[in-house]
């Protein structure tokens, strides 16, 4: 227990209770284009400069440049001519649009995908599935119809997934020697920048990305270019249709949106369309046997609450659905912290003579 001035003054829940504050206004600072205004500019500018390039209101500008120093995500200083704006280094390489490790695309799906079905976490526990109906009247039945509801939202969560993996991708990847696999399928491989990094990493792989007929028209047209020749598409339904023959299947945060049913049934058909000696790497958020933690996994899982079916689990939970589906010996290795993100990576593997299973945690929200 704390002293008696903690409970007086609870600063944790004060905290706590500002979280939603502090992630509102970076997402406006994105959303607006504070950051990429003051990378562009090249020099720190004034409030009024900054309002008026972005068509804000000088007032409201001011308030929310002092909120981001407050947060660290802009500096100031102070000069004759009054306070001037600069981004901080954190920004310059996360949050404004041209960086490669730009997370600018999932901040915009939290703003305004995930902070919407949130409104309803009351509901999602009381009922105990996902909010969709709510948060924007459509189907809650099949969540990946719900999230991909139109074509702007579609590219909008490919786009945030995309740039996740722009800075965890090549950890996830580099934490086995992959280079044994040549022939590789990225199940619901969306965007297809887990499928970059894993040729760019692996040279004589090459890498199907499988998903749904929509998803890879829009991969093909916006994120893989054709002159990348070691990636190809497969259009399907893996629930419903079937998984061609390969030497490793890649399942990154697909498991976690799905009840433990539907994992078995996929798992099951990878196993049986797996080359003998080949595997599946899962790419997942484990959480502590005791489900203690990590927090990030904990708020995962309510998140998977709120938008799927499915749920965050521990690494022996995960290795029940491998052994049910017929893969032997499982071992689970956890990689640094990556970045901002507080990433806890966590593998399952096995070298046996039929097909050998992989699973890696990885923070990320869906």
């Amino acid at each position: 227990m704390g002293s008696t001035e903690d409970l007086d003054y609870p600063q944790i829940i004060v905290q706590y209770s500002n979280g939603f504050l502090i992630s509102k206004v970076m997402f406006t600072a994105c959303e607006l284009g504070v950051f990429d205004l003051l990378q562009e500019s090249g020099k720190p500018l004034p409030s009024d400069a900054i309002a008026a390039g972005l068509s804000a209101s000088t007032m409201g500008m001011k308030r929310l440049l002092d909120a981001c120093v407050g947060l660290k995500l802009l500096a100031v200083e102070m000069t004759q001519e009054g306070a001037l704006y600069r981004n901080t280094e954190i920004s310059n390489i996360y949050l404004t649009k041209s960086s490669p490790k730009s997370q600018y695309h999932i901040m915009m799906y939290y703003s305004n995908t995930v902070y919407l079905c949130w409104q309803y976490l009351t509901d999602a526990v009381r009922e105990g599935r996902n909010q969709y109906e709510k948060a924007f009247g459509v189907s809650s039945k099949d969540p990946f119809g719900a999230m991909y509801r139109s074509d702007e939202e579609m590219l909008k969560f490919m786009a945030g997934q995309n740039s996740v993996w722009s800075i965890c991708g090549r950890d996830v990847l580099a934490a086995f020697d992959l280079s044994p696999f040549t022939q590789i399928y990225d199940l619901g491989g969306g965007g297809g920048a887990l499928a970059q990094e894993c040729v760019s990493l692996y040279p004589n792989s090459t890498v199907t990305i499988y998903d749904l007929p929509k998803v890879v028209q829009v991969a093909k047209e916006q994120f893989v270019s054709p002159e990348e020749h070691q990636i190809t598409f497969h259009e399907g339904d893996f629930f419903n249709d079937s998984i061609p023959e390969a030497e490793l299947y890649i399942l990154s945060k697909i498991l976690h949106d799905w009840d433990d049913d539907k994992c078995k049934q996929l798992l099951a058909k990878v196993y049986k369309a797996c080359k003998p000696g080949g595997g599946v790497l899962l790419v997942e958020s484990l959480l502590n046997e005791d489900k203690s933690g990590p927090v990030e996994t904990q708020l995962y899982s309510m998140n998977m609450l709120v938008q799927t079916e499915g749920k965050e689990r521990t690494a022996a939970e995960y290795s029940k659905l491998l052994e049910a589906a017929g893969f032997g010996v499982i071992q689970v290795k956890r990689t640094v912290i990556l970045s901002s993100f507080s990433c806890h990576l966590a593998y399952i593997s096995g070298k046996i003579c039929h097909p050998l299973s992989f699973s890696l945690g990885q923070s990320s929200l869906l």
